[in-house]
């Protein structure tokens, strides 16, 4: 078990082709690509690893919403996710309550947080454990030096600095 938690670098995207791409940089180089029903996960040096997404149904909803947030198609994610909205332009959170029954056995949910139009945080709380947040944009670079996870929360939460 990790003493405390893994810190990764990189990028998300959305290619035009509609495929969602996280590149890992750091601390290891890695590219997870969501398309066509699967996950490939490929590393220098390795073969590709594929994994159907039917298999994996956090996954699969990882990209069902994050697809469709990033498409604009609304009746997409709403099929996939219950939605709530709040706070204000300079500090929201949107939250997506899996839909599926069997999704909902294993995530309870994802919250966006944000400033502006600035995506600051994606936390992704499993039906059992801990919140895995992922941060980004203003969000990432403040948390350079911050390795207590309370801090980090508060900065996913736009309780934290950085402005």
């Amino acid at each position: 078990m990790l003493r405390q938690p893994l810190r990764l670098q990189g990028e998300y995207r959305r290619e035009a082709d509609g495929r969602l791409v996280r590149q890992v940089t750091a601390p290891y180089a890695e590219t997870t690509t969501l398309a066509a029903g699967e996950a490939v996960i490929e590393r220098a040096g390795r073969a590709p690893r594929r994994i159907a997404l039917r298999q994996v149904p956090e996954l699969a909803a990882v990209q069902a919403g994050f697809g469709a947030l990033l498409a604009g198609d609304r009746a997409l994610l709403l099929r996939t996710y219950e939605v709530r909205a709040e706070g204000t332009r300079e500090r929201w959170t949107l939250g997506l309550t899996p839909r599926d029954p069997r999704l909902a056995a294993a995530l309870r949910g994802i919250e966006l947080h944000g400033r502006g139009s600035e995506l600051r945080c994606v936390e992704s709380t499993p039906a059992k454990g801990e919140p895995q947040r992922t941060l980004m944009a203003g969000a990432a670079a403040a948390a350079s030096g911050i390795a207590d996870p309370a801090g980090l929360a508060a900065l996913c939460h736009g309780d934290g600095a950085a402005k």
